[in-house]
């Protein structure tokens, strides 16, 4: 063999254990990747509890405060292994960038049967799991977003439900008390239409003119104050 084909056949297993170097580089990254932990786009508080008061009987409520700490616009969606007796207010969002809101959780609480222990004593098993997807732009929030794009759905957290017992006062239900009186003001601000700036725009472009029209009322006012007293 002449050296020319010596120097060809080095070279090619150079590049062939090169090109292998690099493949089980790549496959070493993309399993270690998958080993860690999901960075979270949402902050959460509570972080993995949800706190409810202890009343048999009625539909109780709890509270969570989520933030997008990311830097993309994020859709956030909840689950819970009890949807019968659960549901939230609102049960999905899409966040800007910093922006938070309060979420409102409401459940029924089964009386304890027979032989069971109040609530308040054992573990529930009602779990609610919070997903974050990031979006790209600015959109309206459907559900099904989260189907069409499930390899890119990040499990934010898993809350378990924590009773409180209302007959004794403690940090965390005045705290739930709260923050439900928060959820409660944003709600009522949301449904609040946006105020209008400047001057009112009917039909063809006209311009309302406020003095005239307040000027009217009184015009039409007194004019039934006199046909009153005649």
């Amino acid at each position: 063999m002449n050296s020319f084909s010596q120097q060809n056949i080095e070279g090619t297993q150079s590049n062939i254990n090169s090109s292998n170097s690099r493949s089980s580089s790549s496959s070493v990254s993309s399993v270690a990747r998958s080993l860690l932990p999901t960075r979270r786009r949402l902050s959460l508080d509570p972080s993995n509890k949800l706190y409810f008061p202890y009343e048999p009987g009625k539909q109780v409520k709890s509270a969570i405060k989520i933030k997008n700490t990311s830097k993309s616009h994020v859709a956030f969606k909840f689950q819970t292994t009890a949807p019968k007796s659960c549901f939230m207010r609102p049960p999905g969002a899409i966040l800007t960038p910093g922006e938070s809101l309060i979420a409102t959780v409401f459940k029924f609480v089964e009386h304890p049967e027979n032989n069971e222990k109040p609530l308040l004593e054992q573990k529930s098993k009602v779990k609610f799991k919070i997903m974050s997807l990031k979006v790209k732009e600015p959109m309206d929030y459907v559900p099904e977003m989260f189907d069409e794009q499930k390899d890119q759905v990040a499990v934010e957290q898993i809350l378990r439900v924590v009773f409180l017992d209302v007959e004794r006062p403690s940090a965390a239900l005045d705290k739930l008390n709260r923050r439900l009186a928060e959820a409660e003001a944003e709600l009522e601000t949301r449904k609040k239409p946006a105020e209008d700036i400047g001057p009112k725009i009917i039909g063809e472009g006209l311009v309302i003119d406020e003095w005239k029209e307040r000027r009217e009322r009184y015009l039409a006012r007194q004019q039934v104050e006199g046909i009153d007293s005649a």
